[in-house]
């Protein structure tokens, strides 16, 4: 008997759970611990001078132990997603996971905690006992209305954030949800009808901030499984229900369903019936989100109503309401100021922050994790994806803001513009690195040709270089499919309007650059023929001729295509002058830092001299990122102890660089772990000019240094810069093939500092 998918599928459920190691979480040091000394740093009797220091400020806390960035997930089983009180012990590994997506998008550390407590007022008692251990608190599935006791409580005697995102997680992204939905709809808060289903905390919460947002009270008509909530109902009552009460004669959710703008449901499957569709007002708006069945499914609202605007909990339907859109970055934005609380105003600059990014560009990264699906602002994508790295710095920013002008902030931040962009800098590995780059390139307005105009990733790349530094992109492509693709990738740049174009199969300049193409070849035997041919075909020697007519200033290439053919063109066009490739360098940006690798591309077995030089361009190249270049020369061979090729050929090419002053460290020849071992190499030779470990690896074949860059980028989860083509003034870069629409950007940005930037 074969498994069914569904089978299979609970089978890889458990797998991922049980395998390498139970469970999703474990606890890794931050320090060393490796010596006598550690440990006695660590604990005693080291450790009691960091209680000392506490018991005198509390506020030290934040300095010498993790609590500012510790959140506990705490519950106790009562309402576990759709599966219902289950039980603490059952609830554990949805609260893992919980901790899991805190770390993932946030870098928050998490404890999860599951009390076995049924009593609200008891499990209040025990979640405030727990104050001194974390920063924050979220409450996670525990049923109505027991939530919202021990969320009062909690609230009332603690003095850090308590946040039950049930309650408020969901409300927070359905309340960004709406916002854009009515943008999309032309309408308002203020003059919207509200339906909804479900009177638990979910839906409470959403109808409370849905006030907060504009929303008239007397527009809202909440209904439970016992039909409307109306004045004088005893019935399955509570004072939060009781404060959507409608004094009405009507009782049924047919009765109340007619001119209905938003149906919000937090309820049951197929609780909203087609005929109930008919009768809300033009272009409705239903947020179907009960799991895993919807209050309706959205191909039945639209035989209804064509025009409906829908979101579901579902991930595979457009618009999901997903709760981590939001917890992971007002915890973010709460704890960095060291909030007290997490108020209605920081909930609301949370909504905003969500709903604004949806209506910006989507993210490349987003795009290549959603890939196939249409992430344009539009009625089929109301709030981002989850995926989207600059969710941590615009909603975290703009809680950190509201909790600093509402004074909740214990430990305001003094700039709001440098704590996003570290952020960002938490989310994009590189941004940090490559701030001095940026910086340097808008010194000056760069025009930068992508010889690939027509490639997904140069076009996101050509948006965000419009948005983020002064350069001009002008993109090789045919006009009529980069306009195509932005329209389909959701850009906002045009061809002309935005970026120029260059077209290769019918551009006014063509006589011209075939002219000037010939010029430089007819000697190397290129024929006028063969020229007009490539000039028409081969978008890398267009580009490449652009810069030499100065018709542009560097050229980026190679998003396709093997590394040396693009080398080839770059050579012919561009050394004419003299000047020819010294080398390819990678920046590969590991946790503990950088480390530059070359040449990784250019000399397949560098001479003397060519390593010499390669050392030279490395040094410079390196300072742009404002790092101090300690260059170690690799090989088999250490320190002359193997007379073999590639040891002779280092050792001649450090009494190359030993002719003259030089203002950076070398050292060589040496194994890979002797350059970053400041350790061992001292003990291999006790006066070697290097200190610490060398950051750029120079190596004497090209195989072992592609080999080195591609095995830290594979297995050592490194981000690559690069290769910076070292050699011909900044005016060309190659990339590689696996490059993204960020490595573009950065490519960009080195492509566009000035050459008196770096020599």
């Amino acid at each position: 008997m074969t498994d069914t998918p569904k089978d299979t599928q609970n089978q890889a459920a458990l797998a991922y759970h049980q395998f390498p190691k139970p469970g999703k979480l474990e606890i890794r040091a931050t320090k060393p611990l490796a010596n006598g000394r550690d440990l006695s740093l660590a604990y005693s009797p080291g450790v009691a001078e960091a209680c000392l220091e506490i018991k005198a400020d509390e506020k030290a806390a934040s300095l010498y132990t993790a609590r500012a960035n510790l959140v506990g997930v705490v519950s106790n089983g009562t309402a576990v997603l759709g599966l219902g009180n289950i039980g603490a012990l059952a609830s554990k590994p949805v609260m893992e996971g919980k901790a899991v997506l805190f770390k993932k998008f946030a870098n928050i550390d998490c404890f999860d905690i599951e009390v076995k407590e049924s009593d609200p007022e008891r499990l209040a008692e025990i979640v405030c006992a727990l104050e001194p251990t974390f920063g924050a608190i979220n409450l996670e599935d525990i049923k109505a209305p027991d939530c919202f006791i021990v969320e009062k409580i909690c609230r009332e005697r603690m003095n850090i954030p308590v946040f039950h995102d049930d309650q408020h997680g969901t409300a927070i992204v359905v309340g960004a949800a709406a916002r854009n939905a009515l943008h999309v709809a032309g309408k308002s808060f203020e003059e919207i009808k509200i339906v909804s289903t479900g009177g638990g905390a979910a839906g409470i919460a959403c109808l409370n901030l849905l006030l907060k947002l504009g929303v008239k009270r007397e527009n809202v008509w909440l209904c439970d499984i016992h039909g409307l909530v109306y004045e004088g109902r005893e019935e399955d009552m509570n004072p939060q229900k009781a404060a959507f009460a409608q004094p009405s004669n009507l009782r049924t959710l047919d009765d109340v369903m007619d001119g209905a703008d938003l149906f919000l449901g937090l309820s049951g499957p197929n609780v909203l019936k087609p005929e109930h569709v008919a009768k809300m007002a033009d272009r409705p708006i239903i947020f179907a989100l009960a799991n895993p069945t919807p209050e309706i499914m959205p191909d039945v609202a639209r035989e209804v109503a064509p025009k409906a605007i829908i979101a579901t909990g579902r991930s595979d339907f457009p618009n999901q309401v997903n709760n981590v859109l939001c917890f992971p970055f007002i915890f973010r934005g709460a704890l960095d100021v060291g909030a007290t609380e997490i108020n209605d105003e920081m909930q609301i600059a949370c909504v905003e922050g969500i709903a604004e990014l949806a209506r910006h560009t989507t993210s490349a990264e987003a795009a290549a994790a959603y890939k196939g699906e249409q992430l344009t602002f539009g009625a089929d994508y109301l709030i981002p994806k989850p995926f989207d790295p600059r969710l941590s710095g615009i909603v975290s920013t703009s809680v950190a803001r509201a909790a600093m002008e509402t004074g909740v902030a214990a430990r305001p931040l003094e700039d709001l513009d440098a704590y996003k962009h570290r952020l960002d800098a938490s989310v994009y590995k590189s941004a940090l690195l490559m701030r001095p780059v940026f910086e340097a390139a808008r010194t000056a307005s760069r025009r930068i040709v992508f010889a690939e105009g027509e490639d997904e990733r140069v076009l996101r790349a050509a948006q965000a270089i419009l948005e983020e530094t002064t350069e001009q992109p002008i993109l090789i492509g045919r006009p009529e499919v980069i306009t195509t693709r932005c329209e389909r990738l959701g850009l906002e740049i045009r061809p002309e309007r935005d970026f120029n174009i260059v077209n290769p199969e019918n551009d006014p300049r063509y006589r011209d650059y075939w002219g000037s193409y010939h010029a430089i070849m007819k000697r190397r035997g290129v024929s006028p023929d063969l020229a007009k041919a490539i000039m028409r075909t081969n978008t890398t020697a267009i580009g490449a001729v652009m810069v030499h007519r100065e018709e542009a200033d560097s050229l980026i290439c190679g998003t396709f295509g093997e590394y040396r053919w693009h080398l080839n063109y770059i050579s012919q066009v561009l050394c004419s002058d003299g000047c020819r490739p010294q080398g390819a360098l990678s920046m590969i940006i590991m946790e503990d830092g950088p480390l530059f690798i070359a040449d990784t591309h250019v000399n397949i077995f560098p001479s003397p001299e060519q390593l010499a030089e390669i050392a030279l361009g490395a040094a410079r190249h390196v300072r742009r990122f404002g790092i101090e270049p300690k260059i170690a020369f690799c090989s088999q061979s250490q320190f002359g102890n193997q007379g073999s090729d590639s040891g002779t050929r280092l050792r001649e090419a450090l009494d190359l660089l030993d002719s003259k002053p030089r203002d950076f460290a070398y050292e060589g020849e040496m194994n890979v772990d002797t350059a970053l071992d400041a350790d061992l190499r001292e003990r291999l030779l006790p006066d070697n000019r290097l200190e610490g470990a060398a950051n750029i690896l120079i190596f004497s074949n090209s195989d072992a240094a592609s080999g080195v860059r591609n095995i830290l980028k594979a297995k050592a989860g490194g981000l690559e810069v690069g290769p910076i083509l070292m050699g011909v003034g900044n005016r060309a870069h190659i990339v590689t093939s696996g490059v993204t629409a960020r490595g573009l950007l950065n490519m960009a940005a080195i492509a566009g500092t000035p050459v008196a930037h770096y020599g």
